[in-house]
């Protein structure tokens, strides 16, 4: 494979390795078969297609709809980060997911893995319950073909562009709100990258959120699919046609449209032209994040400590009630909701201040 596809020594190289070893021809022939007909993609396309490896970075409504698209396709190394919890409000547009997996609160990444499996049952899924941060990005990203943003944040969209450029990893942004939608394929050293078209994140409030805009699952669906695409495109052929074609959509108007940034590549971008990873660096972000579509903040745990789950549910017993799974302990106290994760994060619901997280989270948790 391309850029990096020769790092063989990675957990999912090595579970695609004995997948692939007994691997059923006839079977993928007959399976595939209305995808081999496609003369942009026949045998050779489909087997690519079968040994890569894609990321994706978030299993919200982008992250669901492509990971199903990509496994329906074919794809049999899928790596899923995602930080966060199944929860009702997810449903009507986070397709992996059902009423089982929001009352028990799973993790979205293992409720996502679990329901891949069903699709194909020789897929090889490693679901990463983590938050994408500067410590663990390139250990998590460094070994795959692609990589696809279902992110709900800026900051972390600006890591995974930081990564990308520094590795050489294309990538595909996405983005989804109330009933609008935009995608790009970047490809590092061919089109231009996430802080030429955006040199700056926006500022904090101007822009509108799931929970205050909304959010349309048929919209999320439409830019999970080109992003989907993209990165099939890319896996068949190594296309790089496409590369830097910004696509926005406004579903409930039937407005489709496709701009070329291409001439927006800069020749002082301070990531991919100075080589500057502010991000993943950093020099920049923070280590508080609110939380798209939730009255809720993360906070990561200041020195990137494990935590003994166990101890800390007998910490807070009799302060409120409290849930333990082998994934988080949850407590309900002063009207707050604290999810703590074995990683020392915690998703402090009941709050957009980040202060007030950071003031609970030591507290609660500890300094």
């Amino acid at each position: 494979m391309r850029d990096g596809g020769d790092k063989l020594d990675s957990s999912l190289a090595r579970q695609m390795k004995q997948s692939f070893e007994g691997l059923d021809e006839a079977a993928d022939r007959a399976r595939f078969s209305r995808q081999l007909r496609l003369a942009e993609i026949g045998e050779a396309g489909q087997r690519r297609i079968s040994q890569s490896r894609i990321v994706l970075v978030g299993c919200g409504a982008l992250g669901s709809h492509a990971a199903a698209a990509l496994a329906r396709a074919g794809v049999r190394g899928l790596r899923i980060i995602d930080r966060d919890l199944v929860e009702m409000s997810n449903l009507p547009r986070q397709v992996l997911f059902d009423e089982a997996d929001a009352l028990e609160g799973v993790p979205k990444a293992v409720a996502a893995a679990a329901a891949l499996r069903h699709i194909d049952s020789r897929i090889t899924v490693e679901a990463i319950v983590a938050d994408l941060n500067r410590a663990n990005a390139e250990a998590l990203l460094g070994d795959c073909d692609v990589m696809i943003d279902g992110c709900d944040n800026y900051e972390t969209r600006y890591l995974l562009n930081d990564v990308a450029v520094k590795l050489n990893i294309p990538w595909v942004y996405g983005g989804c709100i109330g009933v609008e939608g935009r995608s790009m394929l970047i490809v590092p050293d061919r089109s231009p990258c996430l802080r030429c078209v955006f040199p700056e994140p926006p500022p904090p409030g101007s822009e509108g959120t799931c929970e205050t805009v909304g959010i349309l699952g048929t919209a999320a669906a439409v830019i999970a699919n080109c992003q989907a695409t993209a990165a099939l495109r890319w896996i068949v052929d190594g296309d790089d046609a496409s590369a830097g074609e910004f696509v926005a959509i406004d579903i409930w108007r039937n407005e489709f449209r496709v701009n070329n940034m291409t001439h927006l590549r800069r020749e002082d971008c301070p990531c991919c032209a100075t080589r500057s990873f502010d991000f993943l660096d950093g020099r920049r972000g923070s280590g508080a994040a609110e939380l798209c579509g939730r009255d809720a903040i993360q906070i990561l745990a200041p020195r990137g400590e494990s935590l003994d789950l166990a101890k800390l549910h007998d910490n807070l017993a009799g302060l409120g009630p409290l849930k333990r799974t082998a994934y988080f302990v949850r407590a309900d106290i002063d009207g707050f909701e604290l999810s703590v994760f074995p990683d020392g994060r915690a998703i402090i619901r009941g709050t957009t201040d980040p202060a007030v997280a950071r003031s609970l989270y030591a507290k609660y948790v500890g300094h």
